[in-house]
């Protein structure tokens, strides 16, 4: 019995945890400024092509030397299988792809197909990055709202909402260092789906959060005498069960979507997955922490302090 109620005593452990997420996030800071994410055009501005060759297959390098014939030295390209190659490249303007699909052509004597091309202006581009910070500022301010709405009858209903944030914006962050380094490893973008999965993060983890939370309400309710730090310990723990059971069905459809799915949605459900993942760890080890070293006035997780009689 000993055992297992050490085990189970997660706010004991509290600067394992703290400090295993002021790694992560130290770390996702430091990705995030060098060598930063991996913007796609919808906030850099540009044109992609996605090209198919039917009877041979050129290379990486066979299309990267036609596109430098065609005055587009700066251009990214990535194999895609099946002859498919995915080009990036500054904005091509109106005559731009054409005088790059004769160049490609000459590859294997036969024009390339061309499977998809988009382009993004510069003005576009800088519209999309205001909405997006616009977007997820929005949202922070009323998921706040809500839990300070949703907690009312709890004294210091404000604390509830700040700890929900604090979380919150690690999971984004880890999530963004994630993704800054899969950027490096298989060329994964930000674009304009990603602030669409970044949202859906924030849902989640704000979810999860206060299903916590308010286990932790209840428990404040029944027991207004018990110590603080004992009644968020006993609330973890009965809520742990339902919090991991919905995080494991959330990440196998995922996981079946990313497997069998379309290359389209890649980088979304790669967001989705890293942020069910991450969300779920801040719900339990992170934003409920923050409430007891509030109550404790020790916000730092290195500081000792005495336990209140």
């Amino acid at each position: 019995i000993g055992w297992r109620k050490r085990l189970m005593d997660i706010i004991g452990k509290r600067r394992i945890f703290l400090n295993a997420s002021l790694l992560l996030v130290a770390l996702s800071a430091i990705v995030l400024v060098s060598p930063g994410l991996n913007l796609g055009i919808d906030f850099t501005s540009g044109s992609t092509v996605t090209f198919r060759f039917e009877s041979s297959d050129p290379g990486t390098a066979g299309v990267k030397a036609a596109l430098d014939r065609a005055d587009h030295p700066e251009a990214i390209i990535q194999a895609m299988g099946d002859n498919q190659y995915f080009v990036r490249t500054d904005d091509l303007g109106n005559s731009g792809l054409d005088a790059i699909t004769d160049e490609v052509a000459k590859l294997d004597g036969v024009p390339a197909t061309v499977l998809d091309t988009s382009t993004v202006g510069s003005s576009v581009a800088q519209d999309t990055v205001r909405n997006a910070v616009i977007a997820v500022l929005v949202a922070v301010v009323f998921v706040m709202m809500y839990i300070m709405y949703a907690f009312r009858t709890v004294p210091s209903s404000y604390k509830y909402a700040i700890a929900a944030i604090i979380a919150l914006g690690h999971d984004v962050l880890i999530v963004l260092g994630v993704f800054t380094l899969l950027g490096i490893a298989i060329n994964a973008e930000v674009n304009a789906i990603f602030i669409v999965g970044i949202l859906t993060v924030i849902g989640y983890s704000v979810n999860d959060t206060i299903v916590i939370f308010d286990r932790i309400r209840e428990n404040v309710t029944l027991a207004p005498s018990r110590e603080f730090r004992s009644t968020v310990n006993l609330s973890i723990t009965e809520s742990v069960t339902r919090s991991l059971g919905t995080s494991l069905t959330t990440m196998t459809v995922i996981l079946a979507m990313l497997l069998f799915g379309g290359a389209s949605l890649r980088d979304f459900l790669i967001v989705l997955l890293s942020g069910v993942i991450v969300g779920t760890y801040s719900s339990i080890f992170i934003a409920a922490q923050v409430l007891v070293l509030w109550e404790r006035r020790a916000l730092l997780p290195w500081r000792r302090v005495a336990v209140s009689p």
